[in-house]
């Protein structure tokens, strides 16, 4: 780690009193003191981080956070303190536990001719939210787009999550991921699982690209790896982060049988197999035979409409004709319909967990 250059500067009315808590208690180092007949400023530095608490400063006192591997053994226990120089003390651990809201299940459908403008987000992009209830926080369903395509000014990265996914709607884009060798191109109707804290970049994008984004849960960290270059020079498709493997999913290579759902069928991605059963996802178009009433016995089922046209029924609901850009949720004993599907709709659907019961009724 690079030394410590900056400062933070925090207020103090008596430095003496300040002296044992930032050392014994907080158990950083005193690097400074002067002068050394009357004291007034200090210098302590610890947690990767350098504090100068000075008699003469003016501003509040601030709060500092500090985390640590066991909070329960740092500072007797205590998870707020108040320093004598009126500085806030708060401590977190430093490695929190990984914790997915329980769904809040609902009937979701989302119009695109009903949307609001989009959002400018993370490195120029434009996103759409699909769910905007979140179900309770426990899934975040994005359209992207970038308009004009060329470099993106996106940094090595990785997502702390539960299941991540990004399917390439239109257009292509150009991606690296950790021990998956060489930057790929994804095309249009071609997905990638991001599984838990892979390191990845997202490099070039063709001018219209859209995406679809799944995240488990909504609300999850981004962490910029400012060490790590990609490609990294390595290949281990094999390896698995946190119990998944890496998906590059090609529509190309796919073999296309009977869906879940009569009057459908469907490619199956290898996503459930690859994720351990965590998350499923299937694209789905017109099959034999005529669509009927079922139930599904899953927490979460997603489905966006890429192409085409059908009626989703829904028992105690109005119909809706939903046509392309459009998305909807459906919970768990909801009995539901797909009916009058046009004879060119695809649709991308993404349960979790990957394998559940379907019941028709």
């Amino acid at each position: 780690m690079s030394e410590i250059r900056a400062e933070v500067r925090l207020p103090t009315k008596e430095l003496r009193e300040d002296l044992p808590f930032f050392t014994k208690v907080l158990k950083m180092r005193m690097d400074t003191i002067y002068p050394a007949d009357d004291p007034t400023v200090a210098v302590f530095s610890g947690h990767g981080l350098r504090v100068r608490v000075d008699a003469s400063a003016s501003e509040a006192p601030g709060t500092l956070r500090i985390l640590v591997e066991d909070p329960d053994g740092f500072a007797d226990g205590e998870r707020v303190l108040k320093a004598p120089n009126g500085t806030r003390i708060e401590i977190d651990d430093l490695n929190p536990p990984f914790v997915l809201p329980e769904t809040e299940h609902a009937f979701v459908v989302r119009r695109l001719a009903d949307q609001a403008p989009w959002v400018i987000g993370r490195a120029g992009m434009h996103y759409r939210d699909l769910i905007p209830s979140r179900l309770g926080g426990s899934i975040i369903a994005s359209h992207i787009r970038i308009p004009d395509g060329g470099p993106v000014p996106d940094m090595v990265h990785y997502h702390t999550v539960g299941f991540q996914l990004i399917f390439c709607y239109r257009g292509w884009v150009d991606l690296v991921y950790e021990d998956q060798g060489e930057p790929f191109r994804l095309h249009a109707g071609n997905c990638v699982i991001q599984p838990p804290e892979i390191r990845h970049r997202v490099l070039y994008a063709s001018d219209n690209i859209e995406v679809i984004e799944i995240g488990i849960p909504a609300e999850h960290v981004t962490t910029i790896d400012h060490e790590m270059e990609l490609p990294n020079g390595r290949l281990d498709p094999e390896r698995r982060f946190q119990g998944q493997r890496f998906v590059h999913h090609k529509a190309d290579e796919a073999n296309w049988k009977a869906f879940r759902l009569k009057g459908y069928q469907s490619r199956d991605t290898s996503i459930e197999e690859n994720t351990g059963g965590v998350a499923g996802v299937h694209v789905v178009r017109r099959g034999e035979g005529d669509p009927e009433w079922s139930r599904h016995e899953g927490d979460i089922l997603f489905t966006f409409v890429m192409g085409g046209a059908l009626t989703l029924e829904g028992e105690g609901k109005e119909p809706y004709r939903l046509s392309p850009g459009d998305a909807f949720v459906v919970p768990p004993g909801m009995a539901t319909r797909y009916s009058e599907p046009s004879e060119d709709v695809e649709l991308l659907e993404v349960a979790l967990p990957g394998a559940f019961r379907t019941i028709s009724d």
